[in-house]
């Protein structure tokens, strides 16, 4: 008889630049963990950052997958594997045929960045953007309401209006839109009808206008006037979701003789940073932080409550079933970060540890540089990915570390900002989860947060909690668990270190921030 407690379940996390894969037994212990770059963006493709288009290929990810999951079950007993999990980052859309195939893979458009996957930080959708949020806020059904009321170039109809003006040659091969979730996960289940695919609630309900009380996604109709090149698509789509706790089908004989692994649930897909809140272990009242090279903000709240505008998507089930998911965020962290270090390559190459050090050990001041953290747009609060970042009061005297300071003190001023915007609409927030690299390898970011916010930051101890989210979700469809809160609890991550705030700090951040927003609204009204 098998024995249930020695199932393993494989979460898979797409993320940015890489894939992530790791395996986890029914405890949460996790026995394999591997990843693989996408080589195609690694060479730099594609993608042109000065003019903010960013377009990964599929064969980045079909490659980069068949790498990491062999790398990771080599490092277990892959009989024992019941079920797979996927994220993805997101809005990632792409154009496809009616096999869901994604059109970069047919030869005449293999070259086409308009035919690949739009990667999620890709901002040249912005006219597009603009256009749709005044049709909405203009029309009968306000379709932006659950999207914070400003809908964003970082998202699904966006971007596929953008690529279709661009590319009009598209249109005759393009069937309908793929999000890379809902892509991989059938994908992996060799289903090539794309009318039958289970797609995923958390990327239709935050991305693409996706809700029940108007039917699900915005008709036609809505889009003939301004964007008649996304009417064909309209009847193409879909018109029911489904939560990540799901199963999506069987993975296919194909897969399954290629990683020689037995029979296998594959669970309905979801965004990482959905996950990573599920795998950081996000309950009511707990703001989970995904500092990665965006940083995303997840809260859960009940199914009854009001509107909150201006965030990213307020979605039922998108990350636990039977909740409300408020998501928040900023368009750069990670990367901003990482931009500064290959601008200044610090001194000709002074260590990055060093750097932290030096910035860590200057005391916050009025005096000091100061920064706004729009360098890839603003996420939140209201959307707008035309804003930019800044630098200030620098003088002979400013030192790399100084400005470095100053650039970290602005993110997470941005971070305040997003927390005390959602605190306005009775959204009950007592406990701060931090994950990801950053999370855990820079005390300097993190005790920085704890001062900004002035709240304990406790830092979840996986490094992939997007892909543990995944194996969770894995967990619950393969029926290891009742449910996903259940499979949750008994497979989170556990909290590796907890930072308090210093209240001799506390002060001078809070003036810090009121200079924050005066700057940010400088800024806003000279947008207008």
């Amino acid at each position: 008889m098998n024995d249930l407690n020695k199932d393993l379940f494989l979460g898979i996390d797409f993320g940015s630049d890489s894939v992530r894969c790791i395996v986890l037994d029914k405890t949460g212990n996790e026995v394999a963990h591997s990843s693989a770059f996408y080589p195609r963006w690694k060479d730099g493709k594609y993608s042109d950052a000065a003019h903010q288009q960013f377009r990964q290929h599929p064969l980045d990810y079909l490659e980069s997958l068949d790498s990491a999951v062999k790398e990771a079950l080599s490092q277990c007993d892959r009989s024992l594997i019941k079920g797979i999990g996927i994220d993805t980052t997101g809005s990632t859309p792409c154009l496809a045929d009616a096999q869901g195939k994604p059109l970069a893979l047919q030869a005449e458009f293999a070259e086409n960045p308009n035919a690949m996957f739009v990667l999620w930080k890709d901002h040249t959708a912005e006219d597009e953007a603009v256009m749709i949020t005044k049709k909405a806020n203009s029309n009968t059904v306000k379709y932006t309401d659950y999207c914070g009321t400003v809908y964003s170039s970082e998202w699904l109809w966006a971007k596929m209006l953008h690529v279709l003006r661009e590319s009009p040659e598209l249109q005759k091969s393009a069937y309908t839109f793929v999000e890379h979730c809902d892509y991989m996960v059938h994908e992996l289940c060799g289903n090539y009808d794309v009318s039958t695919w289970k797609r995923s609630q958390c990327a239709a309900a935050h991305k693409a206008m996706y809700h029940k009380s108007w039917g699900g996604l915005p008709p036609a109709d809505f889009f003939k006037d301004f964007a008649p090149e996304l009417v064909p698509f309209c009847q193409n789509l879909y018109n029911k979701t489904f939560t990540a706790d799901q199963n999506a089908g069987m993975l296919s004989g194909f897969y399954r003789e290629k990683w020689g692994l037995g029979e296998v649930v594959v669970a309905v897909s979801a965004f990482d940073a959905h996950m990573g809140a599920l795998g950081a272990g996000i309950e009511y009242g707990t703001f989970v932080k995904i500092m990665g090279t965006s940083c995303s903000d997840m809260v859960l709240a009940p199914s009854n409550i009001g509107l909150v505008p201006g965030i990213c998507g307020q979605a039922e089930g998108s990350i636990l079933p039977g909740m409300t998911t408020l998501e928040e965020g900023q368009s750069a962290f990670g990367d901003l970060f990482a931009w500064f270090k290959r601008l200044f390559d610090y001194n000709g190459g002074v260590g990055w540890d060093q750097l932290e050090k030096d910035a860590a050990a200057l005391a916050p001041s009025l005096e000091n540089p100061w920064a706004i953290d729009w360098h890839n747009g603003r996420r939140t609060p209201f959307a707008d990915n035309s804003m930019r970042g800044m630098f200030g009061n620098i003088n002979l005297g400013t030192t790399v570390p100084m400005l470095y300071r100053g650039l970290v003190e602005s993110a997470l001023f941005g971070s305040r900002r997003i927390v005390e915007h959602v605190k306005k609409f009775d959204v009950e927030i007592n406990k701060v989860i931090a994950s990801g690299g950053i999370a855990l390898k820079s005390p300097f970011v993190l005790q920085t947060c704890a001062n900004v916010l002035n709240m304990e930051i406790g830092v979840a101890a996986s490094l992939e909690c997007c892909a543990r989210g995944a194996a969770i979700m894995a967990a619950t469809a393969a029926g290891a668990y009742p449910d996903a809160l259940t499979s949750k609890r008994a497979m989170q991550s556990a909290i590796a270190k907890v930072y308090k705030p210093e209240s001799e700090m506390v002060g001078i951040y809070n003036t810090l921030y009121d200079r924050y927003l005066q700057r940010c609204k400088i800024e806003e009204d000279l947008k207008k």
